[in-house]
């Protein structure tokens, strides 16, 4: 039932509107992993905008085993890039932290997102750019990404398609199907993205899409997950007081 081709052109035709209200001179500045997220996300700005008001932002750390996926996106779409290995700036934030205290597992884990983020923004506001978001629909379901990590950006093309959605687009705009099909890793501890679920995008597609799932216990967990990770999706809470009192 999914129109891939009549999704894309309507993705393209709002990157466009968005660019003619918030900037008609500026670049699209996205942080490039090699993934599927960040290769449709970033050909399809190259579709609405030119490739010449694309940029891509490599950000290893250290030694980056996928690498390579990174490089063939931006040599395919012909872009602009910048390589920035953020190891240093990791590791001396993480150096004096622990002057202080001593960091949790989950701190450190996502440090590098952060950071990464902080890296894209400091291009685009260089570059007279507007940072793109990359997370898809099925991850953000479950939570899966870092607040004021990769969950944060500008403007977000994918933040309503799916996994399996964004890769049949990723295929309409004729990338690599090494990048489409990549099986997907969290970047963060080396596992799988569906290692770290306990599982599939499939499933939790099908789940999303119609409501129907096989596994009682699985549909428990994303429930789950789901409702603990809503916050993320929301502007923080504000307080107000009462006008009477101001």
């Amino acid at each position: 039932m999914f129109n891939a081709l009549k999704v894309k052109n309507d993705c393209v035709n709002w990157i466009r509107q968005f660019f003619s209200e918030n900037g008609k001179d500026c670049n699209a500045v996205i942080g490039i992993s090699g993934g599927k997220d960040s290769s449709v996300a970033a050909a399809l700005c190259v579709e609405a905008l030119g490739k010449d008001r694309v940029i891509g932002v490599l950000m290893p750390y250290g030694e980056q085993a996928d690498i390579d996926c990174a490089y063939m996106l931006v040599n395919h779409l012909g872009i602009k890039h910048y390589v920035i290995n953020i190891k240093d700036g990791i590791d001396g934030l993480k150096n004096s932290i622990s002057n202080e205290l001593s960091l949790s597992t989950q701190s450190i884990t996502n440090l590098p997102p952060r950071i990464r983020m902080s890296t894209v923004y400091a291009v685009a506001q260089s570059m007279n750019g507007r940072v793109v978001n990359t997370c898809n629909l099925s991850e953000d379901w479950v939570g899966y990404s870092t607040r004021y990590g990769d969950s944060v950006g500008d403007f977000s093309p994918l933040s309503f398609l799916t996994v399996n959605e964004v890769r049949q687009i990723g295929r309409v705009l004729g990338l690599p199907i090494e990048l489409v099909d990549k099986v997907p890793i969290d970047g963060l501890c080396g596992k799988t993205d569906e290692d770290n679920l306990g599982f599939t995008y499939d499933v939790l597609d099908r789940y999303i899409r119609t409501n129907e799932i096989d596994d009682l216990d699985i549909k428990e967990k994303i429930d789950s997950m789901h409702k603990r990770n809503l916050f993320k999706l929301k502007f923080m809470p504000i307080f107000e007081p009462d006008k009477k009192d101001l």
